[in-house]
């Protein structure tokens, strides 16, 4: 295989060059301890190595002596040696510094600096910290950082995000992996780190909280997370992690975990190297059972308008006296019977995902470098929208060419999907009822026997209950149950049947095409450092009519933004300096207006170890490929895009035949999407006059057509270091304009929104049909808080860390009662955390814990409180050198207090593991 690879390089690069001077050297710690994976470069060159598990390393160049050797190491001061001939043997020591003040990072201002001097907040996950992470994976670890939040959807999807405005539908935050956006072209969003990086090829993880469109564009609105790899020229050899334990839940009970990672890198010259990834988890996910009521907690399964958290299929349902006409008949709205969630899905969490890249140098000490990057992944999770899906055997794919050097980059790729047997469990309960007995058949079986007992005089005297328990039984008599083989084949069809008229396959094989770059004038310009770049986006929606409206073929648009950044540091004295940047960036959609979004910022350094920053800075977000092309019918309501060719593309026909509810309207009524936009009121205000028959009630809500949402925000910000305490405080200040979100309103199927008579017929004959609209909202939206973090060595060589952070929103709900915010967001939440790396040789341990406090989870699924938490997570690690090889015994959440994060989904439990790592 070797010699193939070898081979294969020849033909598309030709003869390698052939090193000339060889130095090989150790790097170890002032305690004599190695130090892996630190850097030896070439002094002004960008040739160099790094140092293996052992601290070893053998550089190989062109380069005559005599010429330097630069070494560092994050967290070590760097060192500096001179070669002066050939086969020289150097040993190196590197003696601790303060890590978290002299981390270089990358993502705040698209160039590398301290993150001392960012002049944006920045938490940076490193090597480091993702080896001592108490949590089962890197992705894992980051709930443990500074303002973070993560939300648990699945055992293999967790939502990232910052500052609050978060659903699990997160178009807000912004997830790049080596410069290439992570979301699916489906969902407009990433789904975890369900097809994202493999653990042994992490090198770093920067989370950028705060608008930053100034510098990455539309969706960098809440923050970004940016996740780089290890390139092979730096990092070659073979990496193996394996990890083994179990998940425990109450509801799922216990269940084996495996999560396998492996990493191949070789440089087959100073020009040419390449790597491969494989990665692959399998478990049990944390079941959803939850059968409280969504809309009255004091209901049970025996009520008549029954709809269970996690119980499908009751969603139908329909105002029984409306729909026979009788007076005899109460005036309730009555649910089908459902299915709970767990007969629907076998809770099968997997991800398989493997990545390849060829890295090609073609000048000799040069930074020169073109790669060709391929991605691919697979598996299962459990999503959670405006219903919960089964995302079954999802495929993601990524492809990526670039060229790059220290002062630019150009890049190009696609990210394409394919749904695989992804279904909708929502929809699956209703078309196994449906499939079993029609909705009007079982409604009027129902309505005959509450009927019947009141004609017959009710010998019996049964109570209201009894009468309904009644009919519900009569509706259900032969019932499709789980386990028989008609549920079997009923469910078989659904999963398979991608119109959800009479199934609920979740069909997709959407792509965007992505192309960007920016050059860095530093190297040629003195007094300031400028930039320039810019990036273009193509979108393909082609879900077959099943997701968007595209049912004639795919939808194709584009968008495009440029933007440029000036950036100078002016020296004072006694240490002290001045950083001003200035960023500007202009975006332009083809449905929408062009517009400007500036950022400002100014970093002062009193000395080393104070800096203070402030910053002002604008982002906007344009309507995702969602809120403009969705057409789908959710059960509880038609979710109807706002593209403006997109209000007549979905078009529903509705049976208003019965007799003396429609004087003089067809039997038959064609509705299209427009008159969610152009004709219907709003839901509440419907709900209001159900109850008061007062039409005075009734509000009309013609939402207009969404358009970009933008925020103005304000920070302020100091880190430094106080003897031994490290300082990271923040503040900010987000005003929102025109935000992003939905309004639920219906649709009278006749008459005019606000015509005080046959529209309010059609409401009180139940003749509406509900919408979800996407529009902006006028109210004012402010939001607010603040964050800090301290960090220092206690008791020698332990470390001891915490942060808290406040966040608040600042908005009047009750004089806007049909705007959907999601802001889903604790107010407070502390963090902390106690470790030692080295408690006695090769031997450390960390503990890790979370609390949040208690807040409302806003959401099209449903809505409630979530309860405040408290997690714990431990592990112990013990190196064998002498094998290259990392062990850790680590747990979760293992107190077993079992919590969730949002309203709907399982209640997360705990997990209990054994890694291994191999050279990594």
């Amino acid at each position: 295989m070797k010699t193939i690879l070898y081979l294969v390089t020849f033909c598309m690069f030709g003869i390698f060059g052939y090193s000339q001077t060889t130095v090989k050297g150790s790097v170890v710690d002032q305690d004599n301890q190695p130090i892996p994976g630190a850097n030896v470069v070439i002094t002004g060159k960008s040739v160099g190595t790094v140092t293996d598990f052992d601290g070893n390393f053998i550089l190989e160049t062109s380069e005559v002596p005599p010429f330097s050797l630069k070494i560092t190491s994050i967290g070590y001061s760097e060192s500096v040696k001179n070669i002066t001939a050939n086969n020289q043997n150097i040993a190196v020591v590197l003696n601790e510094t303060q890590t978290l003040l002299d981390e270089i990072v990358i993502s705040a201002s698209r160039t590398p600096e301290r993150i001392f001097e960012s002049p944006v907040t920045v938490e940076r996950f490193g090597i480091e910290a993702i080896k001592n992470t108490t949590a089962a994976d890197f992705y894992g670890g980051l709930e443990n950082l500074k303002g973070v939040d993560v939300n648990t959807n699945s055992l293999t999807f967790k939502s990232v995000n910052t500052r609050g405005f978060a659903s699990f539908a997160n178009t807000r935050f912004m997830q790049l992996v080596d410069g290439m956006d992570n979301s699916t072209p489906a969902l407009n969003f990433p789904i975890g780190n369900l097809v994202g990086m493999v653990e042994t090829d992490v090198k770093s993880v920067e989370l950028l909280p705060g608008a930053s469109s100034a510098l990455y564009g539309a969706n960098a609105f809440n923050g970004i997370l940016f996740m780089t790899s290890k390139s092979p020229f730096d990092y070659e050899g073979i990496s193996v992690s394996i990890k083994r334990g179990i998940t425990s839940q109450e509801s799922a009970g216990d269940n084996s975990y495996t999560d396998f990672g492996i990493r191949a890198a070789h440089k087959f010259s100073d020009k040419f190297a390449g790597k491969v990834n494989f990665g692959y988890l399998k478990g049990t996910d944390w079941a959803a059972t939850s059968e409280v009521d969504k809309i009255d907690p004091t209901r049970t399964r025996a009520d008549y308008d029954y709809d269970g958290i996690n119980v499908y299929g009751d969603e139908v349902s329909t105002n029984i006296r409306a729909a026979s006409g009788l007076g005899i008949i109460p005036d309730v709205e009555v649910s089908r019977t459902g299915y709970n969630e767990r007969v629907l899905t076998n809770y099968n969490a997997e991800s398989i995902k493997a990545d390849w890249g060829l890295y090609y140098r073609p000048i000799e000490d040069n930074s020169l470098e073109l790669s060709y990057v391929g991605k691919v992944g697979t598996g299962n999770t459990i999503y959670q929208g405006t219903n919960r899906y089964n995302i079954k055997g999802f495929f993601q794919e990524q492809h990526k060419l670039e060229i790059k050097n220290d002062n630019f980059f150009l890049r190009g790729y696609v990210v394409a999907d394919k749904a695989g047997n992804s279904y909708d469990m929502v929809f699956t309960g209703i078309n196994i009822n449906r499939a079993w007995k029609s909705d009007e058949q079982w409604f009027q079986e129902y309505i005959g026997t509450y009927a019947g007992i009141e004609l017959s005089g009710n010998p019996l005297g049964l109570t209201d209950q009894q009468k309904h328990d009644q009919a519900r039984a009569v509706a259900d008599t032969g019932r499709y149950l789980p386990g028989t083989p008609e549920f079997e084949a009923a469910f078989n069809k659904s999963i398979n049947d991608p119109n959800l008229a009479t199934g609920s396959k979740f069909q997709d094989a959407s792509k965007y095409y992505h192309s960007d770059a920016n050059y860095n004038f530093s190297h040629l310009i003195d007094f300031a450092e400028i930039q320039v770049g810019g990036s273009y986006r193509r979108y393909s929606l082609n879900s077959g009519g099943t997701i968007y409206t595209d049912f004639d073929g795919p939808i194709d648009y584009s968008e495009y933004g440029v933007y440029t950044q000036i950036q100078k540091k002016i020296d004072l004295a006694n240490e002290k300096s001045i950083k001003l940047t200035g960023s500007v960036r202009y975006d332009k959609s083809e449905f929408f207006d062009g517009f400007f979004s500036p950022r400002i910022s100014a970093g002062y350094t009193l000395n080393r170890d104070h800096n203070i920053r402030a910053s002002v800075q604008t982002g906007f977000r344009n309507p995702t490929t969602q809120d403009l092309f969705i057409g789908l019918d959710a059960g509880r309501a038609i979710l109807v895009g706002s593209a403006p060719d997109n209000l007549d593309r979905y078009s529903t026909p509705y049976d208003v035949s019965l007799a003396g509810r429609n004087a003089g309207q067809p039997n038959t009524i064609e509705q299209s999407g427009r008159a969610a936009y152009e004709n219907a009121y709003s839901a509440q205000s419907v709900e209001t006059f159900k109850i008061t028959n007062n039409v005075a009630d009734l509000k009309v809500s013609n939402p207009d057509l969404v358009k970009p949402e933008q925020v103005t925000s304000a920070e302020i910000g100091y880190r430094g270091k106080i003897n031994k305490l490290v300082v990271d405080f923040s503040a900010y200040y987000n005003s929102y304009k025109d935000f992003i979100s939905q309004e639920v309103v219906d649709a009278p199927y006749y008459g005019v929104a606000g015509d005080g008579s046959l529209s309010v017929d059609a409401i009180r004959n139940d003749d509406v049909q509900r919408y979800s609209t996407y529009t902006n909202s006028s109210a004012d939206i402010n939001s607010y808080g603040a964050s800090i973090g301290l960090d220092m060595k206690v008791l020698g060589n332990f470390d001891l860390g915490g942060s808290y952070t406040f966040t608040k929103l600042d908005f009047d709900r009750d004089a806007n009662p049909d705007v959907m915010l999601n802001f889903n967001t604790p107010e407070h939440k502390f963090k902390a955390n106690f470790g030692n790396e080295e408690l006695f040789k090769n031997f450390g341990f960390n503990l890790s814990y979370r609390f949040s406090d208690d807040y409302f989870w806003e959401a099209t699924f449903g809505e409630g409180v979530v309860p405040e938490f408290h997690v714990l997570d431990a592990q112990v690690s013990y190196a064998v050198p002498s094998i290259k090889s990392l062990f850790k015994l680590g747990g979760t959440n293992i107190t077993g207090q079992e919590y969730f994060t949002a309203f709907g989904t399982g209640f997360i439990g705990s997990m209990y593991y054994l890694s291994w790592t191999i050279n990594n």
